[in-house]
């Protein structure tokens, strides 16, 4: 019985990262060429409206820092909820930039709120060799999102231009809704009343004394600069640089989706039997060989070009969240994961803005993604220094 219940947990878990983040952040990246036609912006600006939701995503793991030892784990997600599903109304509805900026803020505060204490409430629902296919399971959960967005994007598309883009954020309003539904009745989680210990640095305190908290921060760090380039800007390089259709292009970013489902169940799996250093070590090399696939623009290479960015996607992140979950106690997990992802959101908040401006600058996207490919490398350099398990 405990390892049913414990299995509900983690795909409970996972619905509410689709609301968080596959709805929350990646729907804007699948529609940023509509968005920019119909609102008629820069590439500049799609960057800086990006860079608006990782910033919020970046106060929000500041704030969930603290709200971790004060208050359980499972009420700070509740909290996100709030703010994910309003900045899903707002975006439904905009009529220009300005107010797609704010439903991005919404979306990506309450993202925050709500992925930062899930990996721990679904490792900690099953038993301990287990971890890292639950952590990865989550990740799947954002997987699934990002198809169910891929095909959202490419059917509305397809039927109404680029001016309905707004419809594809009421379906994801809807489903979040009943999602969220859902998850308030049915999740549960046991633990302890926080000690309520004040977390100085957003975190950092406490993220010191996990033993290679530097490589594995870095490592997050540069994960956060490389996926987000190249999920963020995938379509747009796609559609302007090698004249893909609106709908080949978004079955690309579907393949992502797939990948992305398997990716974090298929890394976690492999880093419960070889550790998490070595596992990164190949995800990062393999995640810069797939971004030089991308850049052929040769079909059937960016096929499998995308399917490995969604495997690595899936993936990367919740080797890493598991190294800190594996190091950390129940107290202590909430304000370390907060401090490294508050490391790996600066990156996020840059990443955005610097991929729109280079494309500006050099009117495509070829070297938007080689920086892609060099942070991926650096990733691979971090993770080396890890301890062995």
């Amino acid at each position: 019985m405990r390892a049913a219940s414990g299995w509900t947990t983690v795909i409970l878990v996972g619905v509410g990262a689709i609301v968080a983040q596959a709805f929350g952040r990646f729907t804007y990246s699948v529609l940023l060429p509509a968005i920019r036609n119909d609102l008629d912006h820069s590439n500049t600006v799609a960057g800086l409206l990006g860079t608006t939701n990782v910033l919020a995503y970046l106060v929000g793991t500041f704030v969930v820092a603290s709200l971790t030892t004060r208050y359980k784990l499972l009420a700070v997600l509740r909290s996100g909820f709030v703010f994910s599903l309003a900045g899903l109304a707002g975006a439904a509805v905009a009529p220009n930039a300005l107010v797609l900026g704010i439903a991005l803020f919404s979306m990506g505060f309450g993202g925050a709120l709500i992925w930062v204490p899930s990996p721990a409430i679904a490792a900690r629902a099953v038993g301990e060799n287990r971890r890292g296919f639950a952590v990865g399971a989550v990740g799947g959960g954002v997987g699934t999102g990002i198809v169910i967005t891929g095909q959202l994007a490419r059917i509305v598309r397809e039927r109404s231009g680029d001016e309905a883009w707004r419809d594809v954020y009421r379906i994801d309003f809807a489903l979040g809704v009943f999602a969220v539904l859902v998850i308030l009745v049915f999740l549960r989680h046991r633990q302890s009343a926080p000690t309520g210990q004040k977390v100085g640095g957003a975190g950092f305190g406490s993220l010191k004394q996990m033993p290679g908290w530097v490589p594995i921060t870095g490592a997050y760090v540069a994960y956060g600069f490389c996926y987000l380039i190249a999920v963020s800007f995938l379509t747009s390089r796609l559609e302007d640089d090698a004249g893909y259709t609106e709908s080949l292009a978004s079955t690309m970013f579907t393949l992502v989706g797939f990948g992305a489902v398997a990716g974090g169940i298929l890394m976690g799996i492999i880093a419960d039997q070889i550790g998490e250093r070595i596992t990164l070590v190949i995800g990062f090399c393999v995640f810069a060989s797939a971004l030089v696939g991308i850049l052929t623009g040769v079909v059937a290479v960016v096929v499998v070009g995308s399917v490995i960015i969604g495997l690595m996607f899936g993936g990367l992140p919740s080797v890493v969240i598991g190294y800190v979950v594996r190091n950390t106690t129940a107290d202590s997990f909430g304000p370390s994961f907060a401090a490294a992802t508050f490391a790996f959101g600066i990156a996020q908040v840059t990443s955005p803005q610097l991929g729109g401006l280079i494309a500006d600058l050099t009117g495509g996207f070829a070297l938007v993604f080689i920086v892609a490919i060099a942070f991926a490398l650096c990733g691979a350099a971090m993770a080396s220094r890890l301890p062995h398990r």
